[in-house]
């Protein structure tokens, strides 16, 4: 599967991070927990390698909990600040509060120390699109200040937010890089909605979906869709087809709507909580 994904507002969203990096203190760096090794975008990681910046695993509630515990170890044995969220959570917005007034304190220190008093906290949000950036900014506000929705590609401009009297915000869109060296990142920003359908494969992606979820989640599969008289992904996926009505004229299988199928059920958490990555990966 060839995905080719670099349209030119995130061309202007890369420049646009470069410019405005200096202005800040801290940037987030939200991540889907899903995939938190595919959704970290490397040119992003080039571009704040020297600021202070806290690592969000968001859609926690969506993963494999007992993963994310993983990753989060695997972040903080490389001396990375690191949280898992659920960006709908109302408890989410003290979390994140804490962790940057954490991280701010060594500043606002060195401001007292030369008589100055201590300034909101700037912060900058990054993150591959959909991964949640502006639902996370709406709860920090407590209203909705950021347009979300669940396709990418929401945000087309900056945003400064303020908080409060102690944060500013810096929303910026999701950004994705020129070309997936492996086309498994691809996909799975695709399987996680990152990437908009319309310029995919719709049927190869559901059944890679597919082969990865009876991989790593079998008996969830089962749960959902029933048991299977054959093992392989292809026959499995005829056989939900044809459970859940998914049959054209001539009973020929529609492959389309249920690949449709498995990857909305996927995305919105209806086959369990899933990660496709691992740390040891």
């Amino acid at each position: 599967m060839k995905i080719n994904w670099y349209p030119g507002h995130m061309k202007k969203t890369k420049e646009l991070l470069q410019d405005q990096l200096g202005l800040v203190d801290i940037v987030i760096e939200i991540l889907d927990a899903r995939i938190p090794c595919s959704s970290q975008n490397p040119q992003i990681l080039k571009i704040i390698s020297n600021k202070k910046s806290l690592i969000i695993l968001n859609k926690s509630d969506l993963a494999d909990e007992s993963i994310t515990v993983e990753w989060l170890n695997s972040f903080r044995k490389q001396n990375k600040t690191a949280i898992a969220v659920n960006s709908i959570d109302k408890k989410t917005a003290s979390k994140v509060m804490l962790q940057l007034q954490h991280l701010y304190q060594e500043k606002a220190e060195q401001l007292k120390k030369r008589g100055r008093n201590p300034r909101p906290v700037r912060v900058m949000i990054v993150g591959v699109p959909n991964v949640g950036k502006s639902t996370l900014i709406n709860l920090l506000a407590g209203k909705k200040r950021a347009q979300t929705g669940d396709k990418p590609g929401i945000t087309k401009g900056k945003q400064w937010i303020k908080i409060h009297s102690t944060i500013e915000l810096l929303d910026t869109p999701g950004i994705l890089w020129p070309k997936f060296e492996d086309e498994l990142v691809g996909i799975r920003l695709a399987q996680t909605g990152a990437i908009k359908d319309e310029i995919l494969d719709i049927e190869e992606l559901g059944l890679k979906l597919l082969e990865d979820l009876l991989l790593l989640y079998p008996q969830s599969i089962q749960k959902r869709y029933g048991n299977f008289a054959s093992k392989e992904p292809i026959d499995v996926m005829k056989e939900i087809a044809l459970n859940r009505g998914c049959v054209l004229r001539g009973f020929e299988i529609d492959f389309l709507r249920v690949s449709n199928i498995l990857l909305d059920e996927f995305r919105g958490g209806k086959l369990g909580r899933m990660t496709l990555e691992k740390p040891s990966e």
